[in-house]
């Protein structure tokens, strides 16, 4: 195998770097999993040089959650192909931002179905002696008449597709058209960014370039879906011919694989949805007994949903088990697995129909379905929870996943081996816990190899956002002397809160500017948060500096790249925990039944002081850079919250009171 050093691309090694890329390598050679927090800085991204350095015949496969860290790995892949001109790589961005082809609902349904469709007529033509489906005049003429807004067939697919002669005892075989290899391929080598892939394709299909490249190639960058939706896995392995066990994963800000394996395994009921169901079986066959038998358990559910009504709590656990006897009662269904069964072959059929109609839109009848198999199984699994969610006399049902340990286990051991990645895995042993349970896991924990010069980080000891002290005027007056003080720091600056809430009340008290600095409060549209967003990091190119007002968590509090000038500081307020409630105290008490008193310090305050380092995160992006970052959180100083924040933090963490802390920034200001 490959020394390290013949694919590592830059000329030295950071601090640290060369122990974590050595780590990293043992695993791809030796297999299981590894867990890496690495401080901003660190050089993460260079692990895919160590994993290709050892990793055999194996392919590489990285799992990104956002475009941006998608393109820090096309960046670093190139460098790596510098050194290793042979090296190919290819992604996959996901199919709703890359469809060319329009219409209504969802586009993989959509995909899917004109897929299908298309290749059946593109077969049938063949067999007619039409080889090239883009030159027959039937398929023309079809692509033609077709309304753009329900497409039966892909001219983009068609143009991606050839037919050849293949032995006589197999006959037509239809194959990658030489327009789609030769793309490809220019991808594989050149490494086309996802934003310029739509104009390079030339009117072919985008996904089937992307899948065509990733055919063969050293190493796949996909987005967390693409490995965590065990359908999407599958597809996209058995599409590339590769097995698990033929591929080393590399996981990026791994601290989020847990949202996001607990979203894709949770399910949500809607009374609209339920008042679809309705509509779609009434159109279906009377004399199915299998529909006539599901009409009937659906006012129940409605009843169910109603009752919910008067419950004065806004969000509760409902209990499964009279949920099932409330549905069934009165009904020909002796359980609830017989409802799940039939409803499971009635979404197929509704799916079918839609489809050939060309209707793409997932059908009410299959979320119902969906809801139901969740429900059933939540009886047996306490790792689902079931709950309800009452506001303004609309209530929702939602059965939760809160346990992702299973699925996570189950996706890194069956591959070669897995290395997850973050800023914020701190504390180790805790993530690990979280995500395998007692599933032998190797851990690296690197320091902060920036300056420690270039950054002030001070922690307020008279100051909370506890609920019990949210309405003391002192404290809040306190809080807003901390904002005050901090606009005092040079550059753009950021302040986040727990919540909206929180947010909104101490915006109204600063007012619209701070230390003539114009405050930029986080709106709830993502347009509007995206067009203030543009305007707050330019202030520093036209001479002028502003302060964020935002919430840990939201949309300008994770996997945004604040480099340089773009913004000099940030303070936390508060520590952002959920808001507690009856099913926050049951998913406590779950992991305390599972892991003992660190229970809840995994399921309720590691994910606060996550979000809370997230938000810091943002200033500090190159070692060049110099800022200043705050915890304004009494909380933040108790043994308990302290030991989950990385061990740099906790070793330079300077406690003070206001007045010490406004010394602190006149003194910072002074040196820079």
């Amino acid at each position: 195998m490959d020394p390290l050093e013949d694919w590592f691309p830059y000329p030295s090694f950071r601090p640290n770097q060369r122990e974590m890329l050595e780590f990293a390598a043992e695993t791809a050679r030796d297999g299981g999993i590894a867990m890496i927090d690495a401080p901003t800085g660190s050089g993460k991204s260079s692990v895919v040089s160590a994993l290709l350095a050892a990793r055999g015949r194996k392919r590489v496969v990285v799992a990104v959650r956002t475009i941006s860290q998608l393109a820090t790995f096309i960046r670093e892949l190139e460098l790596v192909r510098k050194v290793k001109p042979t090296l190919t790589f290819a992604y996959l961005v996901g199919k709703s931002s890359m469809c060319p082809l329009g219409g209504e609902g969802d586009p993989y349904r959509r995909c899917e179905a004109v897929k299908a469709f298309s290749s059946s007529l593109m077969r049938e033509q063949a067999h007619k002696g039409s080889l090239v489906p883009t030159e027959d005049k039937v398929i023309k003429e079809q692509i033609r008449k077709m309304d753009p807004e329900h497409p039966l067939i892909c001219p983009y697919f068609i143009k991606s597709r050839v037919f050849v002669k293949d032995s006589e005892e197999a006959g037509l075989r239809m194959g990658p058209s030489g327009a789609l290899r030769d793309r490809a391929n220019r991808v594989r080598r050149e490494g086309i960014p996802p934003e310029s892939l739509n104009a390079f394709c030339r009117g072919l299909c985008p996904y089937e370039t992307m899948m065509q490249a990733a055919r063969g190639a050293d190493v796949l960058i996909c987005n967390f879906h693409h490995l965590f939706n065990d359908d999407v896995r599958d597809q996209l392995y058995a599409n590339l011919d590769i097995e698990p066990e033929d591929v080393l994963l590399l996981i990026d800000e791994a601290h989020n694989c847990g949202d996001v394996v607990e979203g894709i395994q949770s399910v949500v009921l809607e009374a609209r949805v339920l008042e679809g169901t309705m509509t779609e079986l009434a159109h279906l066959s009377k004399n199915m007994k299998s529909v006539n038998a599901v009409r009937q358990i659906l006012p129940n559910v409605s009843r169910f949903m109603e009752d919910l009504k008067r419950s004065p709590k806004d969000e509760d656990w409902f209990d499964p088990a009279i949920f099932h006897r409330m549905a069934i009662k009165g009904s020909l269904y002796k359980g609830l697995e017989e409802v799940v069964e039939d409803l499971s072959r009635i979404a197929e059929r509704v799916s079918e129909k839609n489809k050939n109609a060309g209707i793409y839109k997932e059908s009410a009848v299959e979320q119902f379905s969906e809801f139901m198999y969740r429900v059933y199984r939540a009886g047996a699994d306490p790792t689902f929870l079931t709950l309800y969610r009452s506001s303004e006399g609309v209530v929702e049902l939602e059965v939760r996943n809160i346990d992702p340990s299973g699925k996570m286990r189950e996706i890194c051991e069956a591959h070669a081996g897995a290395v997850l990645i973050s800023g914020t895995l701190s504390p180790l042993d805790a993530y690990r816990k979280y995500f395998f349970g007692d599933v032998e896991v190797r851990t690296q924990s690197l320091p902060n190899s920036f300056p420690r010069e270039n950054r002030l980080l001070a922690c307020a000891d008279d100051v909370t956002t506890a609920y019990r002290m949210r309405r003391d005027p002192k404290n809040t007056e306190r809080i807003v002397g901390y904002i005050r003080a901090f606009a005092q720091a040079p550059g753009n600056l950021a302040v986040y809160f727990p919540s909206y809430q929180l947010l909104n009340t101490y915006a109204e008290a600063c007012g619209s500017r701070v230390n003539g600095k114009k405050v930029y409060v986080e709106p709830r549209e993502a347009g509007e948060a995206t067009a203030a967003l543009r305007e707050f990091v330019g202030l520093p190119e036209r001479g002028k500096a502003g302060i964020l007002f935002a919430v840990c968590g939201g949309k300008w509090s994770e996997g945004l790249d604040y480099r340089g000038e773009m913004l000099r500081g940030a303070m936390v307020v508060g520590l952002p925990l959920a808001p507690y409630n009856n099913v926050r105290r049951m998913v406590i008490d779950y992991y305390k039944h599972k892991f003992g008193r660190e229970g809840e310090f995994i399921s309720y305050t590691l994910p606060a002081i996550n979000r809370a380092t997230q938000a810091l995160g943002r200033v500090l992006r190159t070692p060049e850079d110099v800022g200043v970052l705050v915890l304004a959180e009494q909380r933040f100083l108790e043994q308990g919250v302290r030991d989950g924040l990385p061990p740099w933090m906790q070793q330079e963490m300077e406690r003070c009171g206001l007045e010490g802390f406004r010394r602190l920034v006149l003194q910072w200001k002074g040196r820079r």
